[in-house]
């Protein structure tokens, strides 16, 4: 059988560092050759004329919560990723805290099978670390499991790993990357009391990074960061939050050579306290937005490479429940279609480059979890590919929002730059707002 063949022409292209501009073939699933220009050697050849565009590898999303199954009413596999394929995240790693939990060989192949079957965008899923279940660890295969998750902090059900003794053993035992969220429950519970008895059920929206405080989250994250050296274990901590946390993180090698890594998340990025008082509830995340402060470390931590991830921990509810009381309304929001949108507003503000964007959202993921043929623009590589106007403004509304929860922290927002075509798989699956009804979606794979 012939293999469908695209010829991308006059795009700028942001690789590794670079922007040129050039042409990008596609034979089947893959890049076959990037040039400064390329002939169509057939009429078969759709040609796609990008001119004025960029075109960055595919965003690859590390940290996603996506609800199924167990929680269907918040997100589904397939509602979220196809928002995902919107703003050009083309692979995404769900996370283990659904219902049921993510905790057995059993679960996780049942998600594998759903994401089969529904989701637009390429996938793989963290498999969970409980106080009970290393047995079940030691059965994974790291070729073809993205990776380990331990939730050090509040987490649902019996996900919390308290157990030191436990911990340890994880840690000695496993190859595998081990991703941790890091807020020390002990301190988040004296916060926490301390607040009730002061305010009751009503505690202010404020008074969050307070409770889960930058204390929390630096005890938990150096406590992890100790145990990784003690063991060699290969350590990524999750979602930090406050500047105090850069301080664990060194920018002295190549992320390749790495034992212990970090990733920043796009609302603690964007967003900082001061933004409780219009948003309320819709951005209360754990760990929580903290100070304006805190967020310029990140992003000096980020640029100096100490940060070497950007993800959303996209983890959507419904309007009514975000809308409930501190006490409680959960914890997190959807993020995936509007994270790239938002970086590349960073750009526009000078903020960071294309070719970091590129670097910290696309590639990094890619070395970090050893992807195999994804997360660059390379010949043999797959044709994950996001196409972007950086000059064509819109404004985020509910008539443009994907997800099934039907609302965004964004809303409101007017952003410079769009992404309007999405390559999957060498499949051109989204086009100016419109999806085409190809489901090209693979498992990833990992080089191991």
């Amino acid at each position: 059988m012939k293999l469908k063949t695209t010829l991308i022409k006059n795009v700028k292209i942001v690789n590794e560092g670079t922007i040129f501009s050039g042409d990008i073939l596609i034979e089947g699933a893959y890049i076959k050759q990037i040039n400064e220009s390329i002939s169509a050697k057939s009429s078969d050849v759709m040609v796609f004329d990008a001119e004025g565009k960029y075109i960055l590898p595919g965003v690859i999303d590390d940290q996603v919560h996506f609800r199924e199954p167990g929680l269907t009413h918040k997100a589904t596999i397939e509602t979220e990723s196809k928002a995902a394929i919107a703003g050009g995240i083309t692979s995404f790693i769900e996370m283990p805290n659904t219902n049921p939990q993510t905790i057995s060989i059993d679960k996780l192949e049942e998600k594998f099978e759903i994401a089969q079957k529904t989701s637009y965008a390429n996938y793989s899923f963290m498999f969970g670390g409980t106080n009970d279940n290393l047995d079940e660890i030691l059965k994974l295969d790291t070729k073809t499991v993205a990776g380990l998750k331990l939730f050090l902090g509040s987490s649902t059900g019996n996900m919390l790993v308290d157990n030191l003794e436990v911990l340890e053993n994880i840690f000695k035992s496993t190859n595998m990357l081990i991703s941790v969220h890091c807020e020390d429950e002990t301190t988040i519970k004296k916060n926490f009391k301390d607040h009730v008895d002061k305010y009751g059920d009503d505690i202010p929206i404020a008074c969050h990074p307070l409770i889960r405080s930058e204390e929390a989250c630096y005890i938990s994250s150096s406590r992890a960061i100790e145990l990784a050296k003690k063991t060699g274990a290969r350590l990524h901590v999750f979602h930090l939050s406050t500047g105090k946390e850069t301080q664990l993180f060194s920018n002295k090698m190549p992320l390749k050579d790495k034992k212990i890594t970090a990733e920043v998340c796009i609302h603690h990025l964007w967003f900082s306290d001061e933004d409780y008082n219009t948003k309320g509830t819709l951005i209360k995340w754990n760990p929580a937005v903290k100070t304006k402060h805190d967020r310029d470390q990140l992003w000096k931590a980020l640029l100096d490479d100490r940060i070497d991830v950007i993800a959303t921990d996209h983890a959507p509810h419904t309007l009514d429940e975000k809308k409930n009381t501190y006490t409680t309304a959960p914890s997190g929001g959807p993020l995936v279609q509007h994270a790239l949108p938002a970086m590349l507003e960073m750009y526009h503000k000078e903020k960071i480059s294309l070719e970091k964007i590129a670097e910290k959202m696309c590639h990094n993921p890619a070395i970090l979890f050893q992807i195999e043929k994804r997360g660059f623009i390379k010949e043999g590589y797959f044709a994950d590919l996001v196409l972007v106007d950086l000059n064509n403004p819109w404004t985020v509304n509910k008539n443009n929002i994907l997800y099934k929860c039907e609302w965004s922290p964004f809303e409101g927002v007017t952003f410079k730059s769009r992404v309007t075509h999405t390559f999957l798989n060498g499949n051109l699956v989204y086009q100016n707002a419109k999806f085409n009804d190809i489901k090209s979606a693979k498992r990833l794979t990992f080089n191991r």
